[in-house]
């Protein structure tokens, strides 16, 4: 609708104006939305805080965390690697021999990889110690010239699943098949026969044999072997890869103390984090945007992160219960009390003077509470420990069930649902009140134009009546 063509009145304008006021309520309520909004996200930010800060103390609660092994080797040709709890020690060894593929290639040679294979319709792979079958392979005519031609018996190898690998070879004379085993050791060294040819079609190139070392002096003969270049269990959790033979190496195992410095630095790292992300998003001071301005609840978790940290740890031992501030590895907060310090030279040196110390006090364990399960809100503290304390703290914040922030963000979520319904609802409804107000104007404008049509008329009527004057009597 435009301007009324009776009225002149500018009816698109004056509804649009009239919407505007009528639309008050809902633009509130779109302020109220974006404002419940932003708190869930802000919400939500404090929440993944709090759950990497339940991740990184858990850890430390863990046994495993605290025994951390590290395998060192003395030569450049010998990997090892060492899992949780690897018993410490060394390892003196030399290499004797490394693990091989066996490979064989055909006593025949053809004239082209088109030329008929020849060397049976059905090959059978068998163990080259024991003469067991590993299976059969079935030769086909894979291109459907009606002859299996040795491409044919390269493909048909290959895709079986009998762990074979064949390529035929151009020598410079004729091409030869040669079949070689993907996996290396003495076990699938292997012998293959066919309906119509023994074993001596084909001729050994690389005998399938296990890695071999000497440990210690060889006179004691002491040895290991493997089906791959990779031992284990020669050393209790402990494996290692030989790449070069007649190499001698030694392998030590030991506490890798850096591992659980960076565990506790990676800790305090969290705390840290989760501190400063409530005060960012409850930030009070003059001036400040935080969606959570002066949220108590959240300020009071990030408080307790920090009273967790430096309260005393009390630690039993030989009998005896005394109270050792973590300040004794390293951890204490800052001159201004509002984050976490973390010596981590002063960590390391306690952790090798005093290691069962070091875990008491940095470590802790948890369990379930009453509703016996683990890593729940009801949590409790089972040894005190600051890991420990940091775990309970975070599952009853962050749980994704049960958690204080959880439940806070849920609120809002559910707030600014409702809020949207409300919104939806009052479009409908300046929907049809645009409508009610169009049809109205429309209305005025119709009666106007009828109303000007009868002035019309009736200008006219009077126009047409006779004229008297006073010279006519």
């Amino acid at each position: 609708m435009g301007t009324g063509l009776t009225s002149g009145i500018d009816y698109s304008t004056m509804i649009t104006q009239l919407m505007q006021i009528e639309a008050q309520p809902q633009s509130l309520l779109k302020t109220q939305l974006a404002t419940v909004q932003s708190d869930a996200s802000a919400m939500r930010q404090v929440n993944t805080a709090f759950a990497a800060l339940g991740s990184a103390a858990q850890a430390l609660t863990k046994a495993a965390a605290w025994n951390p092994a590290k395998a060192t080797s003395s030569s450049t040709t010998v990997a090892a690697s060492a899992s949780a709890g690897a018993q410490a020690g060394s390892l003196s060894f030399s290499v004797d021999r490394l693990a091989t593929a066996h490979s064989v290639v055909s006593a025949r040679s053809w004239t082209s990889t088109t030329a008929s294979f020849d060397l049976g319709s059905t090959l059978t792979i068998s163990s080259r110690d024991a003469g067991t079958s590993f299976g059969t392979i079935e030769m086909k005519d894979a291109d459907g010239d009606g002859t299996v031609s040795l491409a044919d018996a390269v493909t048909a190898i290959n895709k079986s699943p009998l762990g074979l690998t064949a390529t035929a070879v151009n020598t410079g004379s004729g091409y030869r098949l040669q079949v070689t085993s993907t996996a290396t050791g003495a076990a699938k060294a292997f012998d293959i026969t066919s309906d119509t040819q023994g074993k001596t079609a084909y001729t050994p190139t690389t005998s399938g044999q296990d890695a071999k070392i000497t440990i210690g002096d060889a006179t004691a003969g002491l040895s290991a072997t493997s089906a791959t270049n990779t031992f284990t269990g020669v050393m209790s959790g402990t494996s290692f890869t030989v790449s070069q033979q007649g190499v001698s190496a030694s392998i030590t195992v030991g506490t890798d103390t850096s591992s659980i410095t960076s565990a506790v630095q990676a800790l305090v790292d969290a705390a840290n984090k989760a501190v400063s992300t409530v005060q960012t998003n409850t930030d009070s001071s003059e001036g400040s945007t935080a969606a959570l301005k002066g949220n108590s609840t959240l300020n009071n978790l990030a408080s307790q992160i920090l009273t967790q940290v430096s309260n005393a740890v009390g630690v039993t031992s030989a009998g005896t219960a005394k109270d050792w501030s973590p300040v004794t590895v390293g951890l204490q907060l800052s001159k201004d009390g509002k984050s976490i310090v973390f010596d981590a030279a002063k960590f390391s040196s306690a952790l090798s003077s005093d290691p069962a110390l070091a875990q008491a006090i940095a470590g802790g364990t948890t369990g379930a509470g009453a509703d016996n399960v683990g890593g729940t809100p009801d949590d409790t503290v089972v040894t005190d420990g600051i890991a420990a304390r940091l775990s309970v703290l975070s599952e009853m914040a962050s749980d994704s069930a049960g958690g204080i922030i959880t439940a806070l963000a849920n609120g809002q979520d559910t707030r600014a649902k409702d809020l949207q319904e409300q919104i939806d609802s009052w479009t409908l409804r300046l929907q049809q009140r645009q409508q009610t107000m169009t049809a109205q104007f429309n209305a005025l404008e119709t009666a106007l134009n009828s109303l000007q049509g009868q002035s019309n008329w009736l200008t006219s009527q009077l126009k047409s009546l006779p004229s008297w004057s006073s010279s006519d009597s």
